[in-house]
């Protein structure tokens, strides 16, 4: 059964590895390659569900010596702006380490794509992972065509496409969603698909599991 965690167990967690340091971490994008990128998302994710967790130690430090200037983060992540979602914790990553944009819905938006495309052509990030997750509201009020107040309702329109498949299961709506703005990412920008082809990047659609913390990749 998975550990709950408590603001007690974090403290206790900061000075169990505070001496000790973090092995194997990447401080930066150097020499990476896409495959490499995305293997230390996944092995981030692995620490973060055995209760490893490595990164909080090095934030104050990192962001006080090596990201005030300029930052070189390895992977961009989109992801749903779900509360239950916090990126860089269930990739054990720190301070500068992710490029991160949030949407309810986790969905590609004009804007999403402008920052996709920063982040590979001006931050060289190597992967981009755009995540779903499971039991996500917006996904859940889509499929269901749900009145919604103000201006929610705006999302349904990029969110159907990538749900009209699901038939109705929510859990299914997820994992299509998040295959469909993956591929969106990746066909729909000129920048995006020349620095798949040319350099490697790998754009991929994953699901992270509420009950689990398990971050599945899909395609």
């Amino acid at each position: 059964m998975r550990r709950k965690w408590t603001r007690r167990h974090f403290a206790a967690g900061l000075a169990a590895v505070g001496l000790a340091g973090r092995s194997g971490n990447v401080w930066s994008q150097t020499e990476l390659t896409g495959d490499s990128a995305l293997k230390e998302l996944m092995a981030g994710n692995e620490r973060f569900i055995d209760g490893r967790i490595t990164s909080f130690p090095e934030d104050l430090k990192i962001l006080k010596e090596k990201t005030v200037a300029k930052q070189e983060p390895f992977a961009a992540v989109l992801s749903c702006a779900d509360s239950r979602v916090p990126v860089e914790i269930i990739f054990d990553q720190s301070i500068g380490h992710l490029f991160v944009t949030r949407v309810a819905g986790n969905m590609v938006t004009p804007e999403i794509m402008a920052s996709m495309e920063y982040g590979v052509a001006v931050l060289g990030v190597k992967a981009i992972l755009v995540m779903g997750h499971t039991n996500c509201g917006a996904i859940s009020a889509a499929v269901q065509g749900k009145e919604v107040p103000g201006q929610i309702s705006v999302l349904y329109q990029h969110l159907m496409p990538g749900i009209r498949d699901s038939h109705g299961d929510v859990a299914q709506a997820v994992k299509t969603n998040a295959m469909f703005q993956a591929r969106l990412v990746r066909e729909s920008s000129t920048v995006i698909a020349k620095a798949v082809k040319q350099d490697g990047l790998r754009v991929v659609g994953a699901v992270y599991d509420l009950p689990s913390g398990k971050v599945t990749v899909l395609s």
